[in-house]
């Protein structure tokens, strides 16, 4: 008898672990268009979410061609996030066509955006279209932030209270992120506030913190700016003896170090503009890629003229 009761107590013991124990809820899936959007659903989603970003870290999202394997990660997802305005357009079509059972969350839905004539130059591509780039600005952020709470909110109800809590969290070091940026880049000299990089991807971020923009080619990274176009900038750079120009993580530097070399300028660094870097990189969070991008900008912008 007292070899059977041992392992009968053991298995009763278990069945009563078990149901004192709530059994963890399903991760809810999201899917993201690209690394940035991703990161942000993770700040506000926390533990209840498994975020997958389509578009990698340090990969271009302009001119990005959907795989077999996304239609598949679209397709069972509870939420798809997409960016909007023009920049991951594809993805609504992915949707359709992957017989996703929700409609696609623009997370930028609310925000007043830029077209290409706002808060930058253009040289040799001024399409007058709708600048994508919101993330540029950290107000902008806090409006994509209270978006993917919402949204979450609705597919996945028991967490609502959850992604609220987290949204504001978040949103304080928003909110202190952009305060450092307003008070470090107020110290530069007016005559500094020029930011010339090769697509133009920091509109929001001239608009908002005084700085003006000029970019090679367009709001596009897939426009290719023209030969006048190019000559004009070599000609500003040098007479504004503009000192440095900035390279970006998703485009091929040989544009703008051709520029910078023919404008008597230095390269000043490179920018994360459309994406975050890796784990092991400089920007592997917005507020890491923000923080990075200040830092090289106040350090290429007070460089002297080469």
């Amino acid at each position: 008898m007292r070899t059977l009761f041992k392992p009968a107590l053991a298995s009763l013991l278990l069945v009563l672990a078990l149901i004192a124990t709530p059994l963890r809820a399903a991760q809810i899936e999201v899917v993201a268009s690209f690394s940035i959007l991703a990161d942000l659903a993770r700040q506000v989603g926390g533990e209840r979410v498994n975020v997958t970003s389509l578009i990698a870290p340090d990969e271009d999202a302009h001119g990005y061609q959907p795989r077999p394997s996304d239609a598949r990660l679209v397709r069972d997802a509870h939420i798809v996030l997409a960016n909007g305005l023009g920049f991951d357009t594809w993805l609504e079509r992915l949707a359709k066509s992957a017989a996703h059972a929700n409609a696609v969350v623009v997370a930028s839905e609310g925000i007043e955006p830029l077209t290409g004539q706002q808060g930058h130059a253009h040289h040799g591509h001024d399409h007058g279209n709708m600048d994508p780039h919101v993330w540029q600005e950290v107000a902008n952020v806090l409006i994509l932030v209270s978006n993917i709470a919402a949204a979450l909110g609705r597919v996945d109800p028991d967490g609502a209270e959850l992604y609220t809590e987290n949204a504001e969290r978040y949103a304080q070091q928003l909110r202190m992120l952009d305060a450092d940026i307003r008070s470090t880049l107020s110290a530069l000299p007016v005559s500094r506030r020029k930011l010339i990089t090769s697509h133009d991807a920091f509109g929001y971020l001239g608009k908002a913190y005084g700085l003006r923009v000029i970019a090679a080619a367009g709001i596009s990274s897939q426009a290719e700016p023209s030969a006048a176009g190019i000559a004009r900038l070599i000609r500003q750079l040098r007479t504004e003896n503009v000192p440095v120009v900035f390279v970006e993580n998703i485009s091929d530097p040989r544009l703008i170090e051709r520029i910078a070399h023919e404008g008597g300028a230095k390269v000043g660094g490179k920018l994360y503009s459309d994406a975050l870097s890796g784990p092991d990189g400089p920007a592997p969070t917005y507020i890491d890629m923000m923080r990075f991008n200040l830092d090289t900008l106040m350090k290429g912008l007070l460089a002297e003229a080469g």
